[in-house]
């Protein structure tokens, strides 16, 4: 196991700026995932930890030495690819092996190292199958083993699970976590998928345009988003943000109609604001005097999605059980329920 310190790491392709001094510390053991949308930084700064390429500024430590100028093959590092960069004429067996062949380990150790490992990925019955031969899910497995074999102290995975259907992405989640359980290494997982990085992280990075937004465990962002970026990037369906005005001491919607909710202290008489609200947490209510418009139904089974218009915004409710109102219908929803916060509509950012 080794730790990551990110100092100060900045990276420009000519003219255009892609990472602008990010700085992280990742502790010897820990499962973080970087997220953000495409774009963001986050598949850049992965290759400059491994090494594929140059940092621009910035210093690199992993262990307790820095890396800047070290190539890949001398940091220690192994990555699993989104497109699992198989050799296509070499099985299982050899594609796992290949760093242990070029280190000229012998037959009988390679042995050794490989079948354990393949066992453990549910790999044994297919050493001697050739990538053809193998499922989505099986060569991603394969590219993941030939990462376990090395035994590197850093383990990266860009998109590892994104070529995959569904069901499978569901089962590989968990495989994955349990492989960064047993092998105990430091790991870093690149994601645009937050449901992924939310289930399988112990702290998130969540980036946009080259910068780090918050770092913090899946339910501190969940509970405690930073600004308005976040609290709609974390969460599914993202979360509510719906234009209001203090006015009297009461939060009104660009409609008129008066939100039920106690604005935060921060908050002055007149001022703008973002009031944001998960999903779960908008009910239907006859009794409410908060009207909205059913604008679409999405059944998707134990719940139930609507999506509502109110003043001008489109906002999303989820229930638990089967719903009477039709697209159209005029509803009373109530936003009383559960936590709400507040952010500033030009900066993004929370308002206390």
């Amino acid at each position: 196991m080794a730790y990551v310190s990110l100092n100060e790491i900045s990276k420009s392709f000519g003219a255009v700026k892609i990472l602008n001094g990010v700085s992280l510390d990742i502790e010897e053991g820990e499962f973080i995932a970087l997220v953000g949308p495409s774009g963001c930084g986050k598949s850049t700064l992965l290759r400059l930890i491994a090494g594929l390429e140059p940092i621009s500024s910035g210093t690199l430590e992993i262990g307790n030495r820095i890396v800047n100028d070290l190539p890949p093959k001398e940091r220690d590092v192994a990555m699993v690819f989104q497109n699992y960069a198989l050799y296509p004429h070499m099985t299982t067996e050899e594609n796992m092996s290949f760093s242990l062949r070029i280190k000229g380990k012998d037959k009988g150790e390679i042995r050794r190292i490989v079948e354990p490992a393949a066992e453990k990925l549910g790999l044994g019955a297919l050493l001697e199958r050739f990538p053809r031969q193998l499922s989505g899910g099986q060569r991603q497995r394969v590219a993941m083993g030939r990462s376990i074999v090395r035994n590197a102290h850093v383990h990266l995975f860009d998109e590892p699970l994104s070529n995959l259907d569904a069901k499978l992405r569901v089962t590989m989640r968990a495989e994955v976590k349990k492989i960064h359980r047993s092998l105990g290494a430091t790991s870093i997982y690149v994601t645009h998928d937050q449901m992924e990085a939310m289930t399988m992280a112990d702290r998130i990075v969540i980036m946009r345009q080259g910068k780090i937004e918050q770092v913090g465990s899946p339910l501190e962002i969940y509970d405690n988003p930073a600004n308005a970026f976040v609290a709609q990037f974390i969460g599914s369906p993202s979360m509510n943000l719906l234009p209001a005005k203090l006015v009297e001491g009461r939060l009104q919607a660009t409609d008129g109609q008066i939100l039920d909710v106690e604005p935060a202290s921060g908050i002055q008489e007149r001022q703008d604001v973002l009031v944001g609200k998960r999903p779960g947490d908008i009910k239907l209510s006859d009794a409410s005097s908060l009207r909205a418009t059913v604008i679409n139904i999405e059944p998707t089974g134990a719940e139930t999605h609507l999506l509502l218009g109110l003043a001008g915004q489109d906002i999303t409710c989820v229930v638990q059980n089967r719903v009477s109102p039709k697209i159209g219908d005029v509803v009373g929803i109530s936003i009383k329920e559960g936590p709400t916060h507040f952010f500033n509509p030009t900066t993004e950012g929370k308002i206390n």
